[in-house]
């Protein structure tokens, strides 16, 4: 194994490494904090979907009816279904 001979040029290495380790190891430690990655990704989607209501506020306003009429009609239509099973299971078991 060959290598500088100088002292100084060695230290140099050295510290050159230390601060390519201490950069992977943050980098490690922030990729492996999931409730900051998550605040993180909160906070960009308000910020997109903040943005995207000033760029063009019917748009937002108009997906956001849309889909509380979405969720209403699957909730209606899950109710009904479930009214209509209650309905067929009682009429089974009254005729045995």
């Amino acid at each position: 194994m060959t290598g500088p001979a100088d002292p100084d040029q060695i230290k140099a290495e050295i510290e050159a490494t230390r601060a390519q380790l201490g950069r992977t190891v943050d980098e490690l430690s922030a990729r492996l904090d999931v409730p900051a990655r998550a605040r993180e990704s909160a906070a960009r989607a308000k910020d997109t979907a903040v943005e995207t209501y000033r760029e063009s506020p019917p748009a937002v306003i108009g997906a956001a009816v849309a889909l509380v009429g979405l969720v209403a009609g699957v909730v209606i239509l899950r109710r009904k279904r479930a009214t209509r099973r209650a309905t067929s299971t009682a009429t089974r078991r009254r005729k045995r």
